[in-house]
């Protein structure tokens, strides 16, 4: 079981992990063991309340296909268990990075003396360009 906060947390049946073999270079064991892990997660059919998988599918990350299945490819490591153990915690994090509500931003305005001295600056510097003109008689 997958605990993502207190009162949410996912069964181990609704993740899929299989072991795959690992891109890149790596000698010998690249080429003789599956040690990457690849997890699948279905959103739509998952027992996570209905807030979180609409979070979920309003991300707009790669990850997350169009049928609302998110897949975690995680090798890093070499051995499968760590590989296992960072695939389950990146899920974590995706899920609880979605459910973190942005605090809507307030528009603010300027302050009339900063717009008041923004002008006097590009007033004394237009003055000065135009001291530098030729003197018509």
């Amino acid at each position: 079981m997958l605990k993502i906060s207190e009162s949410v947390s996912i069964q181990d049946d609704e993740i899929e992990l299989s072991a795959i073999r690992a891109q890149g270079a790596g000698g010998q064991n690249v080429n003789k063991v599956s040690s990457a892990i690849h997890l699948r997660f279905d959103i739509h059919a998952s027992s996570l309340p209905q807030f979180y998988k609409e979070r979920l599918l309003q991300l707009r990350d790669r990850r997350i296909s169009s049928d609302g299945v998110l897949i975690i490819k995680a090798q890093q490591y070499r051995s499968q268990e760590q590989n296992r153990t960072d695939a389950l915690n990146r899920l974590q994090e995706l899920i609880k990075s979605a459910t973190v509500v942005l605090k809507k931003r307030r528009p603010t305005r300027k302050s009339y003396n900063s717009v008041k001295r923004r002008l006097e600056g590009k007033n004394r510097r237009s003055q000065t360009k135009a001291l530098r003109k030729k003197v018509d008689e």
